[in-house]
């Protein structure tokens, strides 16, 4: 409870065990002090300072602190922001997001709902397991169900093109399961970059 709203209800106890004159005083003085402390103002002094002080200079004014806008980082490009990273990966032989990468993918299509100009290109990519055709289609799956979640986050069909590079470009060129791992993914890539 506040100081105002105590006082007040100190006010509305004391009065109520007060009779007739007696309140009426009462309440005349405390409107009285209440209006006197509202309206009472501290009064300037009108003289002059005069200064005392021996063999001092007089301070120069200290020098003022620009406030420059800071250049706004592109959230494409900020190490500091989701945006940055690029990459979805997958299981082997899967193309379903994994839970761990959709607030990423969310967050990109809240980028391309938010400027409704901005195009990104899909890639799909598969490790090197598997035929051609085979790793081709997979990394088209792939491709597609990151568009689909973008999509259903509010991006426009219009804004995304999804395509596969099967197993064409890999990451890392080692033959064993952490190489692989890094080969399975899609990659994001926004139009001029």
């Amino acid at each position: 409870m506040g100081t105002h709203a105590k006082a007040a209800k100190l006010a509305s106890a004391f009065l109520v065990n007060l009779k007739g004159n007696e309140m009426k005083k009462v309440v005349a003085v405390l409107l009285i002090s209440l209006l006197t402390a509202c309206a009472s103002q501290t009064k300037k002094s009108d003289a002059e300072v005069e200064d005392k002080s021996v063999g001092t200079k007089p301070a120069t004014e200290a020098p003022r602190a620009t406030t420059e806008a800071a250049p706004t980082l592109n959230p494409l490009t900020d190490p500091n922001n989701i945006l940055s990273r690029r990459s979805v990966y997958f299981e082997f032989d899967s193309f379903v997001v994994k839970d761990e990468y959709k607030s990423l993918v969310g967050a990109h299509a809240g980028y391309l709902r938010s400027n409704p100009n901005a195009r990104v290109l899909l890639q799909g990519n598969t490790d090197e397991r598997g035929s051609r055709e085979y790793n081709l289609a997979l990394g088209q799956k792939r491709a597609d169900a990151v568009r689909y979640a973008m999509t259903l986050s509010g991006a426009k069909e219009s804004q995304i093109e999804s395509v596969s590079l099967g197993e064409e470009k890999p990451r890392a060129s080692g033959h064993d399961e952490a190489s692989w791992a890094e080969n399975r993914r899609v990659d994001i890539r926004y139009q001029g970059e």
